[in-house]
């Protein structure tokens, strides 16, 4: 079918209907530019959304749960999965949106040449057909003055009165106009068969080459839309397998969640090493003062929150950095997450296993650096041998320097295998928070001291009134920077230690026998020119498990030892306590808190000293 002998007559639809045709393409065209809009959004919206949910670094302890890495897993597959929006509206804008745009073009300027063409063969008929009808009347009119002309003769020739010559005249107008009359014939005869002729040409030849150029036309833009629907939808069908290995991917991730596993996981991260309680003695009150009852019905509630702190969820406590802002070396002690360089803070089995991930890193980098070592050594021969390759000299500074990184790994790694042995030494059932409660025999405590003998205790320093009047908290600062800065010597001194903060250890207080000697070494005008008193306790507390002073400020203590509280934990897990030392006199020094037991009136009158102090600042 063609449309210029189907539709020869109809040239201005087919001009309306291929206008239309075009502007459906850029339709078409505008709807893909608009998917792609939505394509790219849809890809950046993934992309912001696995980035706003991907771990975060503190959240980095949490990924060995099978859920959480089948998350992250997850978070992967949909970054790949945008990666593929992301493919499809990039193949849409270089295969479809720019063909559109394009054909588009290439169609308007077609059609234009095309109506163009068609409207100067109808300009150049309705010409010919002016002529015609143009030379018809001419031929009317002359036919009309001939008629007249021969009417005039015939009654001039009938006419007797008139001359000879008037006749005469009559004739030749006649035949003049019986001449124009026939050339006037004769033009239109030639105008009517150009005009025929050109019209047949017209209609049968010209004009529907140019509908037949406008059909092409036409079918071509309806072409191009199907290929362009096909070529969006191979798009789509091109990353539809690796969409599909994405979903394949997270629901591998999803089946990978084993939640026995990640329950193993959260008892290998939490567990203390702790054996449960005990049952719980029974207390006769007849038996016993007012205070101990007292004491032992603190514990019971204090023994609940022990192992709380010593797991690593104590991790989130906040360390003091200094006591009295006077112990600047505190912080050097701590390791990046805040715990000890040596985790004595943490439970046993959670000290092992730090422990023992802290060596096989140290191994590791050991490992790594010795390979570079040897890779440098290997490097520094070959450059010996010819020099040409490269100057010895300049690998000498590298291989010293690796030399130097390579030991102190060693020395580390020495320290922390001294630690892991430490802790091996420690018997987990043993340090059980309820495992070391306080006996009591006929109303008294029972309490082990460091030679392994047991003494009778009646809480002396419980008996002491709330107000006795120990040292105000400013006392104490001034007293223990004193102690740090050399006054108060003792036998068992150490260097700086960053775990407390605290100057020196076993610190003999002014006051004991061990003073008096004290007050020789340093000098009796420099020291005592103010006298110093010693802290007044605020209570008693009860080890519960061994305790090993590895750094200064810190105190040991054994199992069961009952010590004097004249400090509670100022939040960083330490307190401050005090033991008498025989001939030495006090020992002074910080213990950690989850390993002790402080007493209910211990506990009271440090609340009473924290009012006052607040009534004092108010006031």
């Amino acid at each position: 079918m063609s449309w210029g002998i189907e539709l020869w007559d109809q040239y201005e639809n087919l001009s309306i209907h291929t206008n239309k045709g075009i502007e459906f393409l850029d339709k078409y065209g505008n709807f893909i530019r608009d998917r792609l809009a939505i394509e790219s959004e849809y890809a950046a919206k993934l992309r912001r959304l696995v980035k706003n949910y991907q771990p975060k670094k503190k959240e980095e302890e949490d990924n060995e749960f099978s859920s959480w890495q089948a998350f992250r897993n997850v978070l992967k597959e949909i970054g790949d999965l945008a990666g593929q929006r992301e493919v499809v509206a990039e193949s849409l804008q270089l295969q479809i949106i720019q063909a559109v745009t394009l054909l588009s073009k290439t169609l308007r300027e077609e059609r234009k040449k095309c109506l163009n063409d068609g409207t100067t063969l109808q300009q150049n008929l309705n010409y010919q057909l002016g002529a015609l009808e143009r030379a018809k009347r001419n031929y009317e009119k002359a036919y009309r003055d001939s008629e007249k002309a021969i009417e005039s003769y015939k009654k001039a020739d009938m006419d007797f009165n008139l001359s000879r010559a008037e006749v005469e005249r009559h004739k030749n107008v006649m035949t003049q106009k019986i001449q124009q009359s026939d050339d006037a014939k004769n033009e239109y005869a030639n105008q009517l068969q150009k005009t025929n002729n050109l019209q047949q040409q017209h209609y049968n030849v010209m004009l529907p080459a140019v509908f037949n150029r406008l059909q092409e036309l036409d079918e071509k833009r309806t072409r191009g839309i199907r290929e362009f629907i096909v070529g969006a939808a191979k798009v789509e069908s091109e990353v539809a397998p690796i969409i599909a290995i994405c979903m394949q991917g997270i629901v591998k991730a999803g089946e990978s969640i084993n939640e026995k596993e990640d329950s193993f996981k959260v008892i290998e991260r939490y567990q203390s090493g702790f054996t449960p309680p005990i049952d719980i003695p029974f207390e006769d009150l007849s038996k016993q003062d007012h205070d101990t009852s007292q004491d032992s019905h603190y514990s019971n509630m204090q023994s609940n929150h022990l192992t709380m702190k010593g797991t690593m969820s104590a991790n989130k406590l906040k360390k003091r950095v200094g006591i009295f802002n006077i112990f600047g070396s505190n912080k050097n002690s701590l390791t990046a997450d805040g715990q000890k360089e040596d985790f004595s803070d943490l439970p046993p089995n959670q000290r092992r296993k730090k422990l023992q991930a802290k060596i096989a890193e140290l191994q590791q980098k050991i490992s790594q650096e010795t390979a570079a070592r040897d890779g440098l050594m290997k490097m520094k021969v070959v450059y010996e041998a010819n020099s040409s390759l490269g100057n010895p000299m300049t690998v000498e500074g590298q291989l010293n320097e690796s030399e130097h990184k390579l030991e102190k790994l060693k020395i580390d790694l020495k320290k922390y295998q001294g630690y892991l042995e430490k802790a091996n030494q420690v018997p987990m059932a043993n340090n059980s928070p309820q495992a070391n409660r306080n006996t009591f025999q006929n109303g008294h405590r029972t309490s082990r001291h460091s030679n392994g003998s047991t003494e009778d205790n009646n809480d002396e320093g419980d008996d002491q009134p709330d107000d006795a009047g120990s040292l105000s908290r400013s006392d104490s600062e001034d007293n223990v920077a004193q102690i740090q800065n050399g006054h108060n010597n003792n036998n068992n001194g150490s260097s700086a230690s960053p775990e407390s903060g605290l100057g020196t250890s076993h610190t003999s207080l002014p006051g004991s026998g061990q003073g008096s000697a004290n007050e020789n070494a340093i000098g009796e005008d420099a020291y005592f020119e103010t006298e110093i008193e010693a802290l007044q306790p605020l209570g008693t507390c009860r080890a519960l498990y061994p305790f090993e002073a590895t750094s200064e400020g810190s105190i040991p203590m054994n199992e069961g030892e009952e010590l004097q509280v004249i400090e509670i934990d100022q939040g960083d897990g330490w307190t401050r306590v005090r033991r008498m030392n025989g001939s030495n006199g006090w020992d002074e020094g910080f213990v950690p808190t989850s390993y002790i037991e402080s007493s209910r009136h211990c506990k009271k009158r440090s609340l009473l000293q924290s009012f006052k102090k607040q009534l004092q600042v108010v006031n």
